[in-house]
């Protein structure tokens, strides 16, 4: 009998944890009844044990236990699947955070508890509306009960025996729970079974007793380690039964988002929820950078969810995968495509989101710090699920990452979507090409209309020089007002309004019939009352042009210009 959940004694849970769970699958995944019958419990929960294993396995042998709690719950968290398994992520989490918090699970279960407790609280926070006759109320009942035997048991000095003790309560607690479920839920009373999810934490919560008991369980090898696979995904793999939720939405979306924040997290979740429902988002409890979290939402707009996770922190690792209930509905090749015709625009910030996003352009919002990727440009390419989908990079540097994008697209197999990039440069070229976009006309001649209404639009820009340096228009210095036209500086100024000024009519000076005014940061000059002095101006100097000012455009160019 164990007297200590030392680093040993979680691996040798975690080899249990996985082994059970493997031998049960099939059995756990004929329980899934709720809300509609399907088969993924029982292997979601296996996959999820074993990438926490996997990550466990990495250790070196001289990593203690808060490390190894570490391990395995960002290996859970990283490899959860469906919502079972996110749920069940946050039992290593709630282990991890009560050992860093300096607690000792030695001669008393306090610590046991306190970690129960905390995946308690953890997973009914992910969850957007609880509901009772689940995983979540077996969770909690194990939780309950083991905080109330840690008291008992630290009021009458168990000494040894005091870890177990909690910890068999918990598991004796949860065994009931499970029990009760079919009262909870009529659709499990109907089917005569007890809720999938829940019986499979009974399962790991009965391979941590049986280790720390020293009973012989002949699935606890306690040298048992495992080694990632990294293989590319079968078609059926992205085929999945639905596990929970609404059969209105099409599409599970799941990605692991980095470089986030809690409170950028909480905005999140509420808009997942606008958009689907079964929303589970979950964290590793670290603090600051090197924070991430495990996302889980059932959509039929895949690109508006990628789109939130964009604009909460990086997503990565992002999966799709379609309902088979739908997917037999339409039939196979339906289920691939809900449109004809696409249009994919890389902006930034929200702003520019709204003004480009119309019935078939998906926007795809770059993040403040840096710009799209090959692969977040793909994932919004697939959630269009259009046979022939145009890319508007609306950026000179971000032109030919669309064009690896839809290389990379073509080498999945997906041949049959057709995906040209137009190489918009700036995104006043962008509008100007969605401005002639017609989705009745024929795929090539409408691609063939819109890059020439980009390439017919002349862009300039304003920036702030940072330093001293010589450029075509001569010397400039730091504060500097610079005008740029395809790139080059072709006019220095002192003062912003004059400087954008000077090159609007510089532009014109070769004819336009319309200008488009991008203004930048408003503490960068980009404000509302210069958009109104550039459209005063072009009144009284030619009155014959018409003027568009829109907010919203990247910090460091306080305005952009587009002359059609």
């Amino acid at each position: 009998m164990l007297r200590v959940l030392d680093a040993a004694a979680i691996r040798r849970w975690a080899d249990a944890a996985v082994r059970v769970l493997e031998a049960r699958r099939e059995e756990l995944d004929r329980l899934n009844v709720f809300p509609v019958p399907d088969a993924d419990t029982g292997s979601n929960l296996a996959l999820t044990m074993r990438a926490a294993a996997d990550a466990l396995g990495r250790l070196p042998a001289t990593a203690g236990s808060a490390e190894a709690a570490a391990a395995l719950a960002s290996g859970a968290l990283r490899g959860a699947r469906g919502n079972s398994g996110v749920i069940v992520s946050q039992l290593p989490r709630g282990l991890s955070e009560a050992l860093h918090a300096g607690e000792y699970l030695g001669e008393h279960g306090r610590t046991l508890a306190a970690a129960l407790s905390r995946a308690d609280e953890l997973a009914r926070a992910a969850v957007s509306h609880p509901v009772e006759g689940t995983i979540l109320s077996v969770l909690s009942a194990a939780a309950r009960a083991a905080t109330r035997e840690a008291e008992t048991a630290r009021a009458r000095e168990d000494g040894p025996r005091e870890l177990v003790r909690v910890l068999d309560a918990a598991v004796t607690a949860a065994g009931t729970a499970l029990a009760e479920t079919p009262r909870q839920l009529p659709t499990l009373a109907r089917a005569g079974v007890v809720d999938a999810g829940g019986k499979g934490l009974v399962l790991i919560l009965e391979a941590l007793l049986a280790v720390l008991s020293g009973r012989p369980v002949d699935v606890v090898t306690g040298t048992g380690t495992y080694r990632p696979s990294f293989r590319s995904r079968e078609r059926d793999a992205l085929i999945a039964d639905r596990e929970s939720g609404s059969a209105e939405f099409d599409y599970e979306v799941m990605y692991l988002l980095e470089g986030s924040s809690p409170d950028r997290v909480e905005l999140m979740r509420e808009r997942l929820a606008e958009l689907g429902d079964s929303v589970v988002v979950v964290g590793d409890g670290q603090v600051g950078g090197t924070a991430m979290w495990n996302v889980h939402v059932h959509c039929t707009d895949v690109g508006a969810a990628i789109e939130v996770g964009l604009e909460a922190g990086q997503p990565r690792r992002i999966t799709v995968v379609r309902f088979a209930d739908q997917l037999a509905e339409r039939g196979a090749d339906d289920g691939r495509f809900v449109r004809d015709r696409a249009v994919v625009a890389l902006v930034t910030g929200r702003e520019l989101a709204d003004l480009v996003r119309t019935d078939g352009v998906t926007a795809l919002v770059a993040p403040p710090d840096r710009q799209p990727d090959v692969a977040e440009i793909v994932a919004a390419v697939a959630g269009c699920q259009a046979r022939h989908v145009v890319v508007l990079p609306n950026d000179m540097d971000l032109n030919q990452v669309a064009e690896e994008a839809a290389d990379q697209f073509r080498a999945t197999g997906r041949t049959d979507t057709d995906v040209v990039v137009v190489p918009t440069s700036s995104v006043l070229q962008g509008l100007a090409a969605l401005a002639v976009h017609d989705p009745e006309r024929r795929s090539g001649a409408d691609v063939v209309a819109m890059a020439e209404a980009a390439a017919a639009t002349r862009t300039g820009v304003i920036r702030i020089a940072e330093s001293e340096a010589l450029t075509w228009a001569g010397r400039c210095f730091a504060g500097d007002v610079l005008g740029l036209v395809d790139g080059e500086v072709v006019l220095i100024e002192q003062d912003l309004r004059k400087g954008a000024a000077q090159l609007v009519d510089r532009m014109l000076t070769t004819g336009g019939e319309l200008v488009t005014v991008l203004l930048g940061q408003p503490d960068e000059g980009g404000t509302a009352e210069l958009g109104e002095y550039l459209a005063g101006h072009l009144r009284q100097t030619h009155p014959e042009v018409e003027v568009t000012c829109y907010p919203g455009g990247p910090a460091g160019r306080p305005v952009q210009l587009g002359v059609e």
